[in-house]
């Protein structure tokens, strides 16, 4: 017997595809409220499964990545504050993850995979 995982119909994908631009709203939304981010990524690793061997899971990836790069640089950024660098830190990091949301968002538009 074969532990293949059926490829998910035309219905699934489009579902999963709904699902990965809730992830990119809510991690935009977490400049706003703050923990929308959390929900995000436990969204991502929920659904990690389902989008395997699709082109959605570039969006997955990125999506995680994004998270915990985001999460890091902003604790770098935190800590350094006291030495001056630390807003210079944080505004990088927040440029980056901005851009990092809308490429993602307009290559889900378009249905395509993200650079890995």
């Amino acid at each position: 017997m074969s532990d293949m995982i059926p490829a998910p119909d035309a219905e699934q994908l489009k579902s999963l595809k709904t699902i990965t631009l809730v992830v990119y709203v809510l991690y935009a939304l977490s400049y706003f409220t703050g923990l929308t981010a959390i929900v995000g990524i436990i969204v991502n690793y929920v659904k990690r499964d389902d989008v395997a061997g699709t082109w959605l899971e570039s969006h997955f990836r990125w999506q995680i990545r994004t998270f915990w790069f985001g999460l890091l640089w902003a604790m770098v950024g935190g800590a350094t504050v006291i030495f001056g660098i630390g807003f210079a830190v944080l505004f990088a990091n927040f440029c980056w993850i901005i851009y990092r949301i809308v490429k993602g968002w307009l290559n889900l538009n378009d249905n395509k995979p993200l650079p890995v």
